[in-house]
Order: structure tokens, then C-alpha cells, then sequence
């Protein structure tokens, strides 16, 4: 992989760098169709007639945001690991609880070399990110789940949740089940300041913790949590496991959660020490090879390392799933803060080099990214997961490949989710609207495709605006409006700025540290700074002799149009359309 550790900012360029042409406000002719008069647009400082792509847009419309923090659309429920496939009883005898273990023996036991060689580029975990950026901060258990009782989840007698097939099936140990709550509990203590609320939520993560230590399997000098119940998946072939069964991504969340409950005020320097050895022997079963059972760890056939979410029956076989690798990652970048180790950090590197490797096989362009490299079926309900995870790796690594990979994924297939008050502007003129074959609230219906059933053309005399409920892709199409209502109520409209869009910013993705865009040479560009509540920003039209690069820290869909927002130079604070730069090079 060529030049990971680029350089995000190049900001003496662009500092030096004079302006070959730079106007204010002018750029942006409006004719305001239905809404004012020449001598308006005239007394605002904006040509009455100019450029055609704009006629009859208010500039109001074109250049204010609402004064509100941009939404992020709401991440969806962790996934199901066992969705899909079917939980039955244990076919043979399972390990015996091991009680609690003996500390002294965690480390000498351990491997101390790599499981094999496999390719590197120099990826490295960062130290000092914000808090919110770091693994598992994103996921809080809310106070309303800290006692769930599910279809599918309750808390047995120790608090320790438990996963079961229906509301009378028994219930079993589920590792990632019960490390996701954990987690998600660990987040709640650090920001909750009710005390008894507090003590609550890390009474459940050590509830977690206990009892996947007390179920460890030790092997080979590494610890594992076994799955002790069968499970076949109905679609992904090879997926069938008699337990005692496991999974590397138990493994590596596991070690988030031991590394993470021994960083928090609330637990004592022996509950510290135990759960830095867990951690010592969750870290141990990614140093040992697919050369005997159990295994999560191999090496493919081009030399890329892998953490099997679902191991495959014979060595170097499994699901290579995308999600749940990314996932047992985080462990390493918290393990690597935590201890600086070595081979962790080579791990590390190694499994991004992969993600890095096999991004064009995640992705599925212009739809849903794919869930597996075995099976390669869209993942509807993952590519959300797939882009956050991407972000974080960003987040992570410091590298830019892994930001770009989300825009690529954001533009695919966007969350569809806008809040209320979202609202689609209309140009003068003729639009033509859709009806599609899609479940009741828009979403995507896999039986119905996104078929259409209807169009229709409808002409406004002068720019109007509708409610919208959801912003997506359509399969095979672009990404359209959902009216939510009037009497276009559950009409489609396809986005196409100036003429129909999606007034305000959404979408947004922050970048730690900044990207760098790249202005071409000779090529007019015009950049917006956006006045808030009604308020008209300013416009201001660009053109550089030879290419300038200036730094962004934001990328966010802002009035129907992906946008990337400067940070220095003579641009700082406006924002210039992606489609106009290039960034990080592309």
C-alpha cells in the first residue's frame, strides 16, 4: 500500500499560495422565481440574472443551515451474530467452569512469536484521541436496557445476560452478546453522574467479565469463550458449528472489555489485575494458528491475516466476515494502548493491511456493501455498521484510505433515516415523481426491489418546498426523497441539485486529522460559507494556476450535494463541493 502515513495537511501551500481570482457573494445568480423581485435580488447583492443552473432557488434556500448540529443518523442495533441461523440445544459434552484462574501462569504460558508472516504496510494505532472517538463509545447502554427482558435477552440470577431462540427456549452464554452489554455499560459508568445509576452499570460489566472468565476454555497458553449451544446459519454454507464452538470476534471484544473495565476508577487494584490477565489471555488465542483447535486466527492464500468471525471446519476456511474482524480489531488498538505491545501492534497493522486489501470486495457500488468475502450477499442491515467501523479505523490509524472508504460507502447506500423537519426544495418548473415498491415507511422491501409502480409530472410556478421522510438509494437508480406529506404524500423525487434537494446538512463525517482536498489548476470553483436560522452566507469563486491543496476536517451532505469544509488558508470555514476537488489525492 502506497503512502499510509501521508501527510493529512499541507498548510504552508496553501497559506502562501495567492488567489488567481477571488470574489464575494457574486457567484450565485438567482433569478428568485415566485419569491421576490429584481429589485430584491439586486439590493442583496446577488446578479438578478447569472448563472441558469440557479434560476428561481432563493439564495436564502441556497446559502443558510439550520442552527442545529448536524444529524448523524442513528446507529442501528448492534448486530445479531446468530441472526439467521438456528440455536439448539448442545449435541455433546461441554467444558467445565474453570474458576477463577491462577494470574501467575497467564503470561508464562502465552505465546511469545506471531502465529505466522503475513503482509504489513505500517498501519499504527494512535495514542490520545478524544474520548468519543475511541472503541465502543458510540454504543452506551441506556438506563431503560439495563435490565432487559426480550424475546431473545434477559438477565439470569448473576446479571449476566443471556441469550435464548424465543421467550420459552432456555437460555444460553452468548460471548459477544454479553461483551457488547458489557461494554456498552462501561460507557454509561464514565458519563452517568446519577451514583446509584453508576454503580449499576458497572456491577452488570463486571457481571460480563466474571463469567466469560469463569467459562474460559485454556488451550495452548491462550484463553477462549466457547459458545456452548449448536448453531447452523440458514444462508451462509459453513456455517455449522456443534458446541463447544468459537468465534475471534468474542475473542477480540473481549479483550476491549477486560482492557476497558481495568482502566475505571471503580475497581480495584485486584479486580485490575484479573482483568489485565483475561485480557493477557483473550490477546494470547490471536497468536496461535490454524494448525490446531480451537483456532480464529489464519493466514489466506495471498498472505493476508484474518480474525474468523465464523472459523471454518478446516484450516484457513471461514466466513471472512467483514464486521466482525473490524470489530476484534478494536481489541487490539485497546490492547496496544494499554500495554504497547509488540506483536499487537504488528497484529494490528496486519489486519488493516487486510481491510485496506479487500475494501473492493466490501464494497458494492451504488448499493449495499457485502457481508463476507465467502458468501457475498448485500448486508442491508450491516453497510451502516461497515461505514462506522471505517470511520473509527480512521479514527484509529490516522489514515486517510479508511476515511476515503467511508465516503465511497456513505455514498453507496446512505442511511435512508432524515429527522422531522427535513425538507425538500423545488425549483420553478417541471418535476417528475415516483411511487416504488418499498416497505410502508419507505425503507427498503427486498421482496418488492424498489420496483416502480407509478410516475407522474407536476409543474410549479415558483419554488416551493415538502416534508421528506427518508433519503435514499433506489435500487439501480440514484438516491431519491421520500414526500411525507401533501398531496404528493408517498411520491418519490431523485435528488438533483439545484432542482430538488435536500435543504440543511446531513450525513456528516468528522476526520481526525484533517484530510487534505486538492483545488485543480485552472478550474473555476465556487466555495459557500452558510449563514445559519435564515441567515445568507457568502459565496466566493476561486481559481488557482497550478493544483492547491487546502485541509478539511468535515464531509456532510449539505443541500442535496456532498460538501467538504476548510479549516486554514484564505478558504477557512467555507465549504466546497466534493465533486469540485479532489481529496487525499483521488
Amino acid at each position: 500500500m502506497a503512502d499510509t502515513n501521508r501527510s493529512a495537511v499541507d498548510h504552508r501551500d496553501f497559506d502562501r499560495r495567492a488567489f488567481m481570482r477571488l470574489t464575494g457573494g457574486t457567484a450565485l445568480g438567482v433569478s428568485f422565481v415566485g419569491v421576490g423581485s429584481q429589485a430584491a435580488a439586486a439590493a442583496s447583492g446577488v446578479k438578478a440574472a447569472g448563472d441558469p443552473r440557479f434560476s428561481g432557488i432563493p439564495r436564502s434556500w441556497v446559502l443558510s443551515l439550520p442552527h442545529r448540529t448536524a444529524p448523524q443518523p442513528p446507529l442501528p442495533p448492534l448486530p445479531d451474530q446468530l441472526a439467521g441461523g438456528v440455536v439448539s440445544p448442545p449435541s455433546r459434552r461441554l467444558p467445565q467452569r474453570l474458576g477463577a484462574p491462577d494470574l501467575a501462569t497467564v503470561q508464562t504460558a502465552a505465546p511469545t512469536t506471531l502465529p505466522f508472516e503475513f503482509n504489513v504496510s505500517g498501519y499504527r494505532a494512535v495514542a490520545d484521541l478524544p474520548e468519543p472517538m475511541r472503541p465502543w463509545r458510540d454504543r452506551p447502554t441506556t438506563w431503560a436496557n439495563v435490565t432487559p427482558n426480550t424475546e431473545h435477552t434477559y438477565l439470569d440470577s448473576e446479571g449476566v445476560i443471556l441469550y435464548r431462540p424465543s421467550w420459552t427456549a432456555p437460555g444460553y452464554n452468548q460471548p459477544v452478546t454479553q461483551i457488547q452489554f458489557g461494554l456498552g455499560c462501561i460507557t454509561s459508568y464514565r458519563t452517568e453522574t446519577d451514583p446509584t445509576r453508576r454503580a449499576l452499570f458497572l456491577t452488570r460489566a463486571k457481571a460480563q467479565a466474571k463469567r466469560l472468565i469463569d467459562t474460559r476454555v485454556e488451550t495452548r497458553g491462550a484463553w477462549y469463550f466457547p459458545y456452548p449451544f449448536d448453531f447452523t446459519h440458514a444462508e451462509h454454507s459453513g456455517v455449522s458449528y456443534k458446541a463447544p464452538w468459537y468465534s475471534g470476534m468474542a475473542q477480540g471484544e473481549a479483550i476491549s472489555l477486560f482492557v476497558q473495565l481495568s482502566q475505571l476508577d471503580g475497581v480495584t487494584e485486584e479486580e485490575k489485575a484479573l482483568y489485565r490477565a483475561a485480557a493477557d489471555g483473550a490477546f494470547a488465542s490471536l497468536l496461535l494458528a490454524d494448525n490446531a483447535t480451537p483456532w480464529v486466527v489464519n493466514r489466506n492464500s495471498a498472505g493476508y491475516l484474518w480474525i474468523q468471525e465464523y472459523p471454518g471446519a478446516e484450516p484457513g476456511t471461514g466466513d471472512y466476515t467483514y464486521n466482525g474482524m473490524i470489530f476484534a480489531m478494536f481489541g487490539l488498538w485497546d490492547y496496544i494502548q494499554e500495554t504497547g505491545n509488540e506483536l499487537a501492534v504488528q497484529l494490528y497493522d496486519g489486519a488493516c493491511t487486510t481491510i485496506d486489501r479487500y475494501f473492493p470486495l466490501l464494497r458494492n457500488q451504488r448499493w449495499a456493501s457485502y457481508y463476507c468475502q465467502t458468501h457475498r450477499i448485500p448486508a442491508y442491515t450491516y453497510h451502516q455498521h461497515h461505514i462506522n467501523q471505517l470511520r473509527q479505523l480512521h479514527w484509529q490509524t490516522a489514515s486517510p484510505r479508511f476515511a476515503h472508504m467511508t465516503d465511497l460507502l456513505t455514498d453507496d447506500f446512505p442511511s435512508g433515516v432524515l429527522p422531522a423537519g427535513a425538507t425538500i426544495a423545488f425549483a420553478a418548473g417541471t418535476h417528475t415523481l415516483y411511487q416504488f415498491g418499498t416497505q410502508s415507511d419507505g425503507d427498503y422491501d427486498k421482496a418488492q426491489a424498489d420496483v416502480e409502480l407509478a410516475r407522474q409530472n407536476v409543474t410549479f410556478s415558483r419554488a416551493t418546498q415538502a416534508p421528506a421522510s427518508r433519503r435514499r438509494r433506489i435500487q439501480g437508480r440514484g438516491v431519491y426523497y421520500r414526500i411525507d406529506a401533501g398531496a404528493y404524500a408517498g411520491w418519490w423525487v431523485g435528488e438533483y441539485y439545484p432542482n430538488a434537494f435536500l435543504l440543511g446538512e446531513y450525513l456528516p463525517t468528522v476526520y481526525h486529522p484533517d484530510r487534505t482536498l486538492t483545488f485543480p489548476a485552472g478550474t473555476e470553483v465556487t466555495c459557500y460559507k452558510f449563514g445559519t436560522d435564515g441567515a445568507v452566507g457568502s459565496t466566493r469563486t476561486v481559481t488557482f494556476a497550478a493544483p492547491s491543496n487546502a485541509p478539511f476536517d468535515r464531509r456532510s451532505v449539505i443541500n442535496g450535494r456532498p460538501m467538504c469544509r476548510i479549516t486554514a488558508g484564505g478558504l477557512a470555514g467555507y465549504w466546497v463541493w466534493a465533486g469540485d476537488v479532489l481529496t487525499d489525492g483521488r
